[in-house]
This record gives structure tokens, C-alpha cells and sequence, in this order.
């Protein structure tokens, strides 16, 4: 593979992961399964690993999935569902699993432990929870703060309608320590599901696709009270050991069991693979027993001094890994096939199914994913097929029973045109998915586009798909532009719209005209074009008009911008229609420059890209910003483009093992603060009295 191939799909694939976790974890409505997306994650993972001065900082590897974009209001999501919790730090990052999905891989997981630790240890091996993750806080053994995982660093503070779940205490009992946190899943009861799915759909309401969708939804709800009638459920699994210290990972679950917590009662201590082994084979079949919703196996480094010793990555522990059991399959048949447009223009074909029973939830659609899939299946409409869910969501298509084809069965034909708005498709060289190539005209892709601009890390608009849908249908909104043209009178004239609704969203649509210019860029949509490349054209030109005037080798010149985005950014601002739409945004009192920044306090590390790994005496934000204003520029990921690494305590081994690979400087902070002149440091992002923000950086 070529450079410039791997830079095309390395993209691709961030846009197609970053969509679905917006998906997972925003709207509650995931269209891909956990081991489609892991495979996905594995494949981003090996091209960065070899082209390593494509890896960027933003790229999903390198950072946690995020419930805090609010934007979308997701297939299942609910009228009622708040958008605006107050967010707040975490003390200590909380990271994701690694997963795998064979007993080898986690054997190669032992083998790596076993290696890297000079000591005997065992492990503590735990059920998977399907639910939405939490951290509470217990200040003198009463519940003081409930956060949302949110993107690791920041989370929605949820702790009033925490509250009001049944089996969460709100005063401990026994010799609990003055504060900590403890970490854990909140569930739904198949029986509580059940139950929310027939009261919604006798009210004529969308019922939720599964547990996990209908635990993260309800935790969010406006009203605590209604949170408390969901009948939802939590399940404690871990306490950071920053914030108690206990000899085992085992230990500190029992203790806290003892203060009246809920811990699962049905880990187990291992010694060895065997005992692993044992352990996920059990559960593979009495999972299917229990009253909630589990997807594999947890394998924890029991003892807290090898957990220390063995440390993180960016985004997850070396201690600890996740198996995933086996989605399962059932038999069903293959009714007809619908085309569906997505946000980009992919066009995938999803097949409508006879009702089936399968992991706990009726089974009425699966993907087909694309035309060559179909090929290779060799699926008719009225055949048998087997379907296979992993995740509780849409499930896929993953054989035909062609001992059950009959003569009538119908071979279906791919579209040759948009099924929403009739364009040619279009399939380019080495691509998968046939594609709409009418972004502009074509409705899907426009309401995609507009949802995209009020999302959170963009405008940070109150609206969500349901509004988004019903502005386009009525044909009040076409382009962002439209949106700042809505008057409280048109709002007032919808369905379901009252003054205070009408209010907050023209409010908000006010308050984006202070967003700054690198987030307006990112709004517009431009292909391949994330926040970290945003911010980074945006510095460069310092202004839409230099950028739209600029030709793709002056793209290039920009950090970080390779051939793809540079042809992309440059074929954008070639579209009359795109141009029109900056103006009109610019008239409305979009930022459309960058503002004065904060004074530069020297040129000392001017030319010079940096790469922060560990603790230090400020915060992460407070580093970086030193960096800038001093001249440099910080970076996530080691490549050949690396001055020098700033470790602070406890930095990331495979980091330093790059530096050494690479021949790159590692300076301390005493180290690189001698670097500088002696001028005072850049102020503290501001946290509430009570937080102490204490960020572990890897």
C-alpha cells in the first residue's frame, strides 16, 4: 500500500468509526456490531502503526468513545431526554477495554503479563455488563457525585437522576473510607425492558431496540422521578486504585460490598489459563439465563502492584482485557430488501426479515452491508437466512440456507440510482459501497450535513434529527445558513413546539455566532476534515477567505494535511453553492477568522513538535498551551516529525520504546522548563472548588 492510499483509507476509516460512535454512544442507535467496529478499530490501528506520521491525535485510537455530543437525538431517543448536564472533570481518566474475540488472544494477553512481570499474580475475571458506563463519588459515605463516562476526561453530571435508581445506597454503612470513587455499568432488566417497550408502544411510541439503548437513554431523562419508574439496575466493578488502595483488584470489591455497594457476586480469582478458560466457557451458556443483558468476559490482573507496573495506553489498560462471546444466530426468512442513504451518500442495502427471537430482542431488519456482500451471499428475496447479533443491535446477514430455496425465491437488484433523490450512483476505484454523488441535493445527505453543524463539538445547536426532519419537511431549513433565517413565530407554528422550546433553541443558535472560527470549519462538513485538522487550517490561513483562495499545494503545507484533505479542502471551496453558503453564514455572524490569541510569551521551542506523555506539575491543557504560546507545537503520537518527548512521571513505555527506536530526545519537565526564558506560566483551566482535576496522560 502506498502512502498516499493509506492516508485515504486511514480517513475513511476514522469518518466511518467516528460516525458510529456518535451512533453508539450519542444517539443510542448503533447500525454496526461491536466486532464489525473492533475489526475496524484493528485495521485503523496496524496502518497507523505503519505509516506513523499519519497518527494525529484525534484519531479513535488514540481516544475513548464519547456520550456528550448531544446533538443528535438518535432513532430511539426520546423527546424528554435533557441535552444540557452540567459537564465536569474526571479525577482519573476513565478508559475503555481492549476486546478480543478468541481464547488465543487472551492467552497472548497472559503471555504479555507473564512476561513483562517479575512476580506471580492471578486474575480476577468478571461478567461483561451491557449497559451504560458510571462513575460515583461517596464523600462521607453518602453519594455525592454521579459522571457519565463521557469522552474519559469529561463527563455529563447525572447524579440527581442517580439518585432515584432503586439499588444504588445513598448512605453507605460499615468502616468506609471519607471519599472515593467506584466505577460500573448501569443496566435494564430484560424485565423492566419489556415492560417500557408495551407502556411506549400503547402510547403509540417508538419502542428502544434493546437495554443497553433504553439504560443510556433513561439515565438522561428530564425528569428524575420518571428515571426511577424505569426500573433500572447498577452493577459496581471497579474502583481506581488513585483513589483507594487495596493489594488486590478482588479485595477492594469485597470491601466495598461490605459498605452496601452492588457488586456482581459472580467474579471469579484464576490462577491460570485453564481457570480463564473454565470460567468463559460456563458463562457462554448460563448467560443465557441471567435477567439482564451480558456480552463476554473481563480478565483483570488481580493484584494492584502489577496493574501499576504494567500501566496504560492512550486509551485503555495493559491490565485488563475484554473477551466477547459469540453472537448468536438464528434462522429467519428474507421478506425484502430496503436502500438506505447515509450522511455521506453510501448507499446499504438492509434486508426486512420475518420476526425472529435472538439475543434477547425480536429481530425484524439486518444489513447487507453492500452490493459485493449480496454477490457472495447470493441472497434472493424469500430465502432462509442466518442472522447473526452481536452487541443487541441490527443484526447481519451472515449465510443463505440454500437447502431451503424454493423456485419462487427473487434475485434482487442493486439500485442504479439514489433511492432518495434519483442521481446516478457512482462507485469509485477499490470502494465497497456505491455512493450518491449528489451532496447537495440530495435530502439524506443534507439533513446528515445540517445535524453534523448544530452538533456539539460543531455549534453546539438545541437541535437534534427529530427537529432537523421536521424543519426539512416543511421546507424551513435546506443549508445551516436556513437555520439562522427561523423566526420564534415559525418555531411557535410546529407540532409539539411551546415558547420555552422555541426559546432556548434560537438562544442557542445566538450563542454559535461566538463559536470560534476553527469549529465553524469543522461545521461546514468538508470531507476528511476533523476537529484537530480543522484547528490546524484554521491557524494556518487565519481566514476562510485564505483558505478558499489557497491551491492544494499551500494546503499541503498545513500540519498534518496530506494529498486527500488537501484535495478535498480545495474541491469544496471550488463549489460556487459552498461559497454561497460561507457568505451567507458570514452575514448572519458566523466567526469567519481567527481571533486575536493569547500572546506568544517567546519563539524558545518555535519549529518544534512535542509529544507529552505522564504526569506533571500543571495540567494537560495548561502543557499544551505552554507549548504554543512558547512557539511550539504539541502532538499525541511519536513519529520521525518528533523533537524531543516530554516525560513527566510515569510516561507511557511504548513511547519512550519508540524514542528509542527513533533516536528522539526524552526531557523531563525540570529539563525541558530550563528550555525556556523565565516568564510565569499560563493560567489553569478553571474546575469547581471541590474537583481537584488530576489527569494521567499516556
Amino acid at each position: 500500500m502506498t502512502h498516499a492510499q493509506a492516508e485515504a483509507r486511514i480517513l475513511e476509516l476514522r469518518e466511518i468509526l467516528r460516525e458510529n460512535n456518535r451512533r453508539y454512544y450519542v444517539d443510542n442507535a448503533p447500525t454496526m456490531s461491536d466486532r464489525e467496529f473492533d475489526m475496524l478499530m484493528h485495521e485503523l490501528e496496524a496502518l497507523e502503526t505503519e505509516f506513523p506520521d499519519l497518527l494525529t491525535p484525534d484519531s479513535p485510537t488514540q481516544r475513548v468513545g464519547s456520550d456528550l455530543e448531544t446533538g443528535g437525538a438518535g432513532v430511539n431517543a426520546e423527546a424528554a431526554i435533557r441535552n444540557d448536564f452540567v459537564q465536569r472533570p474526571h479525577r482519573y481518566p476513565m478508559l475503555s477495554l481492549g476486546n478480543t474475540y478468541s481464547i488465543e488472544e487472551v492467552e497472548a494477553f497472559a503471555r504479555r503479563a507473564d512476561k513483562a512481570l517479575e512476580t506471580g499474580f492471578t486474575y480476577c475475571c468478571e461478567l461483561k455488563f451491557d449497559g451504560t458506563a458510571i462513575c460515583l463519588t461517596y464523600r462521607n459515605g453518602r453519594l455525592f457525585r454521579a459522571l457519565t463516562r463521557g469522552d474519559g476526561t469529561v463527563g455529563d453530571d447525572v447524579t440527581e437522576n442517580v439518585r432515584h435508581i432503586a439499588n444504588i445506597p445513598q448512605q453507605l454503612h460499615g468502616d468506609y473510607p471519607a471519599e472515593f470513587e467506584i466505577r460500573g455499568e448501569i443496566l435494564m432488566p430484560y424485565q423492566a425492558f419489556d415492560a417500557l417497550n408495551r407502556e411506549r408502544e400503547e402510547n403509540e411510541e417508538s419502542p428502544f431496540a434493546n437495554p443497553r439503548n433504553a439504560a443510556s437513554g433513561s439515565l438522561k431523562l428530564i425528569d428524575p422521578e420518571e428515571v426511577g419508574h424505569r426500573g433500572l439496575w447498577c452493577t459496581l466493578y471497579h474502583i481506581p486504585a488513585e483513589s483507594l488502595r487495596f493489594e488486590t483488584h478482588d479485595a477492594a470489591l469485597r470491601a466495598a460490598q461490605g459498605w452496601g455497594l452492588p457488586v456482581s457476586d459472580e467474579r471469579r480469582v484464576c490462577r491460570d489459563i485453564d481457570e480463564i478458560r473454565a470460567y468463559i466457557d460456563y458463562w457462554d451458556v448460563q448467560r443465557k439465563y441471567l435477567p439482564f443483558a451480558t456480552d463476554g468476559i473481563v480478565i483483570k490482573i488481580n493484584e494492584s502492584a502489577c496493574q501499576t507496573a504494567l500501566g496504560y495506553t492512550a486509551k485503555s489498560p495493559r491490565w485488563a482485557v475484554a473477551y466477547k462471546f459469540k453472537a448468536e444466530q438464528a434462522l429467519t426468512r428474507l421478506v425484502s430488501i430496503d436502500y438506505q442513504v447515509g450522511r455521506t451518500g453510501a448507499v446499504t442495502p438492509v434486508a426486512n426479515l420475518d420476526p425472529v427471537q435472538l439475543s434477547g430482542t425480536v429481530v425484524k431488519r439486518a444489513t447487507l452491508n453492500n452490493a459485493d456482500q449480496m454477490g457472495i451471499l447470493d441472497v434472493r428475496i424469500g430465502d432462509f437466512v442466518y442472522v447473526e447479533k452481536g452487541g443487541e443491535i441490527i443484526p447481519k446477514i451472515t449465510s443463505v440456507e440454500l437447502a431451503a430455496r424454493t423456485a419462487d425465491t427473487v434475485a434482487p437488484e442493486f439500485p442504479s440510482v439514489c433511492p432518495d433523490c434519483g442521481t446516478p450512483l457512482v462507485r469509485e476505484e477499490d470502494e465497497a459501497k456505491w455512493f450518491c454523488p449528489n451532496r447537495d441535493g440530495c435530502p439524506t445527505q443534507i439533513k446528515g450535513r445540517i445535524l453534523h453543524f448544530v452538533s456539539r463539538r460543531a455549534m453546539n445547536v438545541l437541535a437534534g434529527q427529530a427537529t432537523i426532519d421536521q424543519l426539512y419537511a416543511l421546507g424551513f431549513v435546506r443549508t445551516p445558513a436556513d437555520l439562522y433565517d427561523l423566526s420564534k413565530y415559525q418555531l411557535m407554528s410546529l407540532e409539539g413546539w411551546q415558547e420555552r422550546a422555541a426559546e432556548r433553541f434560537l438562544g442557542s443558535l445566538d450563542a454559535s455566532r461566538q463559536v470560534p472560527f476553527e469549529r465553524v470549519l469543522f461545521a461546514l462538513g468538508i470531507r476528511y476534515v476533523g476537529e484537530s485538522t480543522a484547528k490546524e487550517i484554521a491557524r494556518h490561513f487565519r481566514d476562510v477567505d485564505a483558505i478558499a483562495a489557497a491551491t492544494q499545494e499551500q494546503l499541503l503545507e498545513v500540519a498534518d494535511v496530506g494529498e486527500v484533505i488537501a484535495r478535498s479542502v480545495y474541491d469544496y471551496f471550488r463549489v460556487p453553492a459552498h461559497l454561497d453558503e460561507v457568505a451567507r453564514l458570514r452575514a448572519h455572524g458566523l466567526q469567519m477568522c481567527v481571533e486575536q490569541e493569547a500572546s506568544a510569551l517567546s519563539e524558545a521551542l518555535k519549529g518544534q513538535t512535542i509529544v507529552i506523555s505522564g504526569n506533571y506539575s500543571i495540567s494537560r491543557d495548561a502543557m499544551k498551551e505552554l507549548i504554543v504560546r512558547h512557539g511550539g507545537k504539541p502532538s499525541g503520537s511519536v513519529s520521525a516529525r518528533t523533537s524531543f518527548l516530554l516525560a513527566g512521571s510515569k510516561p507511557g513505555p511504548e513511547k519512550l520504546k519508540k524514542c528509542e527506536q527513533l533516536g528522539i530526545p526524552v526531557l523531563s519537565e525540570e529539563a525541558f522548563r530550563a528550555l525556556l526564558p523565565d516568564v510565569p506560566d499560563v493560567p489553569e483551566p478553571e474546575t469547581e472548588p471541590e474537583e481537584e482535576q488530576q489527569l494521567t496522560l499516556f
